[in-house]
């Protein structure tokens, strides 16, 4: 089976040759002096088919950045999401229930994956009751407390990926079905079903 890449994109620094992306901006990058130009060029970019999600975007409580204007840029990413129905992918550090009230708040229909996940059994609980799918990667490999809340995890609402680690996809696979007590293959049908889902404008054999 063959590995879907998907790279992240800032509006600034886009480049075209990168054939899978998602755009978005990310709540360390807010910069109020080309905020609009940055929410232009993702509304812009998201009319390609190559497109398929909006993000990182999302909220930080451990940046300087006020948190009502990271709520105010991440509220206005989540109605072009809705916009060009494209999925969401999101950073979030301390903020989950805000970002759940958010959610509620602005009835989200579009798909949204919590990126690098790596809290609590009680947490992703929740986040699994609301909706939200759980993606898993550098964590899970580095962090062994992990193995139980995977574990317990219904696995068509969780993605896996790597980031910024060493280690490639297959060894995520590798730990995360040694978790579930499966076959890797299962783990992988299950993810590429997951992704259909919620990415269903991917197309290998795009080219535009």
């Amino acid at each position: 089976m063959n590995t879907i890449e998907v790279l992240n994109q800032y509006p600034n620094e886009f480049n075209e040759a990168v054939r899978f992306y998602s755009i978005g901006i990310h709540p360390w990058y807010i910069d109020l002096n080309r905020l609009d130009k940055d929410l232009e060029i993702i509304n812009q970019k998201l009319e390609n088919n190559n497109a398929l999600a909006v993000g990182e975007c999302g909220l930080d409580k451990r940046i300087s950045t006020p948190v009502e204007l990271q709520k105010k840029v991440f509220e206005q990413q989540i109605l072009l999401a809705e916009k060009h129905q494209k999925p969401l992918i999101i950073h979030c550090v301390s903020a989950f229930q805000e970002l759940i009230a958010i959610k509620k708040k602005l009835s989200i229909t579009v798909p949204i994956i919590i990126h690098g996940f790596s809290k609590n059994e009680i947490l992703a609980n929740q986040l699994i009751r609301e909706g939200f799918y759980l993606s898993f990667g550098k964590y899970l490999i580095k962090n062994p407390e992990l193995k139980n809340v995977f574990k317990q995890l219904p696995l068509n609402q969780v993605f896996l990926e790597t980031d910024t680690i060493e280690e490639t996809i297959e060894d995520v696979y590798t730990l995360a079905a040694s978790y579930k007590e499966i076959e890797v293959e299962t783990v992988k049908i299950q993810l590429l079903k997951n992704f259909k889902l919620v990415f269903p404008n991917y197309n290998e054999d795009l080219d535009d």
